[in-house]
């Protein structure tokens, strides 16, 4: 077999291996080590290229964002601020007709500016919004579908974990992925709030729900309180970035320290829950780093087989246009959604579809931004989901079934679809910021 053959065999072959339940990590590096010693007939060859991955993804300077935001992230969590800052927007919306909908979605855009994280997003508001929305009688499928479609909002409004494995995958700058997360991130919101419009005003009977108006009303002193911590932090970290005062891996250490102390402040850190905290965020880290490692193998391999430069020829042999190649990769990553998580789908498509997108003088931050986009559509999507299996899991409510949380966020991942499309078709919308 030629090393073209072997390359395009061994994509084939890791995506099967996660499929049969490979641990993802252990299917990206164990093909692709396999595939340099094929393609090489070179044993110490793969030895010595696994062990450049290795040194590349512990040494890198910037890989400390991951702890530190995850270390944020959790804390913000566990001080309760999500509960509070979905209390305040509850309010503003509570005379509108679907308007813990639209609720949930605020709270979700503000939550995630210091998560994050779509499946803590999935977790917290599974608890706090779904019995809200149950209790004003909304369709059980708008509640878990709400959750579920704003969930994603964690994984593009920065600080973003798939925007920052992108960065490392794409070898882009931390800073310049955050401020091109924002525009989309508010987008996608915004399209959320006129999306539950819509539907409650034209399809009243998805929604459900009733208008509520008895003693939901905050005073100043209570909404300053709930929103001031989450509001600083936000202000703090985001700002630091975008200003150049504070580097990213600066920001994520004032993050989790502030975080940490407001969750002190408010007597919702204990000692076992911090040991906890710190546990979890050592978890997530060491499952990321493994992630990456296997990654930057991955890409060395794909590179020694000539897979990316096969591609470009056979696209510049047929004439492809811009918005085939686009069709085509949109296509791919919502069939690996059906399959695989969203760390997955950037680490096994990008080393592809990078070094033929760069070629066409297109910036390699809108294509990450759209990567990460179009690959979270998959937490939405079945059989994987899981966002879903997610709010399923918390909710631990019989009367509602799995099928009931597909069924809900299927509207909102038709939204993603669209505001994809918008992505693509308006790069500025990515880049305005930059």
């Amino acid at each position: 077999m030629s090393p073209f053959e072997i390359g395009f065999a061994s994509v084939a072959a890791i995506i099967v291996l996660i499929y049969l339940g490979v641990y993802i990590p252990v299917a990206l590096g164990m093909v692709s080590f396999v595939s340099i010693w094929l393609m090489r007939d070179n044993f110490d060859l793969a030895v010595n290229l696994l062990k450049i991955a290795l040194g590349d993804s512990v040494m890198e300077y910037t890989f400390a964002t991951i702890p530190l935001f995850t270390f944020m992230g959790l804390v913000v969590s566990k001080a309760g601020m999500g509960a509070d800052i979905y209390e305040v927007m509850n309010a503003g919306f509570r005379r509108v007709k679907g308007g813990i909908g639209m609720a949930t979605v605020g709270a979700n855009a503000v939550f995630a500016a210091v998560t994050g994280s779509s499946i803590a997003s999935a977790s917290v508001f599974s608890t706090v919004a779904v019995p809200q929305m149950l209790r004003y009688d909304y369709n059980p499928r708008f509640a878990v579908g709400v959750v579920a479609g704003s969930s994603v909002l964690g994984m593009i409004i920065p600080p973003s974990a798939m925007l920052i494995i992108y960065s490392f995958v794409a070898e882009q700058s931390v800073g310049e992925m955050f401020l091109a997360g924002v525009i989309p991130g508010l987008l996608l919101a915004f399209a959320y709030l006129g999306a539950i419009w819509f539907a409650a005003r034209f399809t009243p009977g998805f929604v459900g729900g009733r208008v509520f108006q008895e003693a939901d009303r905050l005073s100043g002193i209570d909404i300053l309180l709930k929103t001031g911590p989450l509001v600083t932090l936000i202000a703090l970290v985001l700002g630091g970035i975008y200003t150049g005062w504070l580097t990213p891996v600066e920001a994520g250490a004032t993050g989790a320290a502030i975080g940490l102390l407001f969750a002190l402040l408010r007597r919702r850190m204990t000692w076992k829950a911090f040991w906890e905290t710190l546990l979890e965020t050592g978890h997530i880290t060491a499952a990321i780093l493994f992630l990456i490692t296997s990654a930057s193998i991955y890409s060395r391999m794909l590179g020694l087989a000539g897979v990316p430069n096969e591609l470009g020829d056979i696209i510049a042999e047929n004439q492809f246009s811009f918005a085939t190649i686009m069709f085509l990769y949109v296509l791919l990553m919502l069939f690996l959604g059906t399959l695989l998580d969203t760390a997955s789908i950037i680490l096994i498509v990008v080393p592809l579809f990078l070094p033929l997108i760069e070629p066409l003088g297109l910036s390699p931050v809108w294509f990450g931004i759209v990567t990460v986009v179009g690959a979270e559509i998959g937490l939405l999507t079945p059989p994987l989901g899981i966002s879903c299996f997610v709010i399923k899991s918390t909710l631990n409510d019989d009367r509602i079934t799995l099928k009931d949380v597909f069924l809900g966020a299927l509207p909102f991942a038709a939204v993603m679809l669209f505001v994809l499309f918008l992505l693509i078709r308006f790069p500025q919308l990515s880049l305005a910021l930059i």
